[in-house]
């Protein structure tokens, strides 16, 4: 009796769990249409720089008829897990008169309440032959990680892409708002995992 009791348990906790784990799968195909639309046809991105740059000290006026966008792709709190990698999705329209070459896309993280504090510079990602013509758009891939040492909390991601124009250099911020700090999420802390977890915490109780 005490077998057929603990299998009916396990059949009803993995039933309850399921409508939770199709309404995740959904939102997430849901939210990868939207992004798909955000970049659009013209998306060539170039080819990604083999060179390091330093682009930390550097600082440009934007240009007129450039247009930004920022997209972060199946993330729409903006939640950036320290020490593993977030993706965001750089759109850029030129209104302006003259084709542009995109140079690179950067980020920094700051305090909320004082940008002049400074809490990490991300790494730059570099591009060559990133051209975007007169009354084209484009969107550009970018990666970043946070410290794995910073605290869960709320900050300010300054997010820039730098561009020439007739050999001249500019710069547009794409973005310029919060993200939410969290710890690494444990591999066993998988949302299809909980209700492994909470029988075994039910077999501990008999």
């Amino acid at each position: 009796m005490a077998a057929m009791s603990i299998r009916v348990l396990l059949l009803a906790l993995l039933l309850i769990a399921s409508p939770f784990l199709q309404v995740a799968r959904g939102e997430s195909d849901s939210e990868a249409d939207s992004v798909s639309e955000v970049v659009g046809e013209n998306s060539d991105l170039g080819t990604v720089g083999d060179e390091e740059q330093d682009f930390v000290d550097t600082s440009y006026s934007p240009a007129p008829g450039i247009e930004t966008i920022c997209v972060f792709p199946k993330n729409k709190a903006k939640t950036v897990a320290a020490g593993e990698q977030t993706e965001l999705l750089v759109g850029l329209r030129n209104d302006g008169e003259s084709s542009l070459n995109v140079i690179a896309v950067k980020a920094s993280v700051h305090l909320p309440f004082d940008h002049n504090l400074l809490v990490q510079n991300l790494t730059a990602l570099a591009f060559n032959n990133a051209s975007v013509p007169a009354s084209a758009q484009a969107t550009f891939p970018y990666l970043f990680a946070v410290s794995k040492y910073l605290q869960p909390g709320t900050f300010d991601l300054v997010g820039t892409i730098i561009y020439e124009i007739d050999n001249h250099p500019y710069q547009s911020t794409y973005y310029n708002g919060t993200i939410e700090t969290i710890e690494k999420v444990p591999v066993s802390g998988d949302a299809s995992a909980w209700p492994i977890n909470a029988a075994s915490s039910m077999f501990k109780m008999l």
